[in-house]
């Protein structure tokens, strides 16, 4: 891979006149990063990541997945892109209750993705720990297990980019923990992933956590403990409708 997987460049979105949403975003991610996303409630977490994979439009400023400018695509140009380029990993799984976990793992094929091999999809759910899980069916598992499915579906369709919107939101500290592994393996493989989490030990796996308030980048951390993120976290305070006064330690 040669371009850079993501390049967000004063990308801004509100629903409605006044509304929520982000502004004047900037934000490259490098090929093999793992970048965390924090802020309180209605800070746009969510906004950047369906704007980013270009599940919401961005009405300013420009979006690039791998060299292309998804934000002048239109929707079957958008539909093939993410289908090729871009994996997701959301809260709520997104598997097929009627397939096994295999044909799950495949689904981007069956739906005209790239192909993928019996031999890669069995090879990726032996990465998430779910090596002889092939034929088991979504409502026979844990809810950890499914998301990890999830992932084993990202690993195994190769994409440049995976985001994921608290990929552990719904699950326990053990299953977690699985969780972070396999989307650790993700990075390893050279992919790259961007993550929206409200959990600080969560975020403290990623080599770095971009917070928003307000819309609006607040700060970027790098390398900070779980504690350290908490503290920035819990730091942060809104201004009337403006963002903290706090000056932002790292910049983009």
């Amino acid at each position: 891979m040669n371009e850079i997987p993501l390049s967000i460049n004063k990308a801004s979105y509100h629903y409605g006149p006044g509304g929520a949403g982000i502004d004047d975003i900037e934000l490259q991610c490098l090929e093999g990063s793992w970048t965390a996303v924090m802020g309180p409630s209605g800070a746009g977490k969510s906004t950047l990541l369906y704007c980013a994979s270009g599940l919401l439009p961005v009405s300013g400023g420009s979006i690039c997945v791998s060299g292309h400018d998804i934000s002048k695509m239109h929707e079957k140009q958008l539909t093939q892109m993410r289908r090729d380029h871009i994996g997701f990993v959301f809260q709520d799984y997104n598997l097929v209750e009627a397939f096994t976990c295999l044909q799950n793992v495949v689904l981007t094929h069956l739906f005209g993705g790239p192909a993928i091999s019996e031999e890669q999809a069995m090879h990726a759910l032996q990465v998430v720990g779910l090596d002889g899980f092939a034929d088991t069916y979504p409502s026979d598992m844990s809810g950890g297990q499914r998301q990890r499915v999830a992932i084993a579906r990202s690993l195994a369709a190769e994409p440049d980019i995976v985001f994921a919107d608290e990929p552990t939101g719904a699950l326990d500290t053990h299953s977690s923990q699985l969780v972070l592994d396999a989307i650790d393996r993700i990075v390893q493989e050279n992919r790259t992933v961007l993550m929206v989490t409200h959990d600080p030990n969560v975020a403290a796996r990623a080599h770095r956590t971009l917070f928003l308030v307000d819309g609006h980048v607040h700060s970027v951390c790098e390398g900070y403990s779980n504690e350290q993120l908490a503290k920035e976290l819990a730091t942060i305070t809104i201004v009337g409708q403006g963002l903290s006064q706090r000056k932002t330690k790292i910049l983009i």
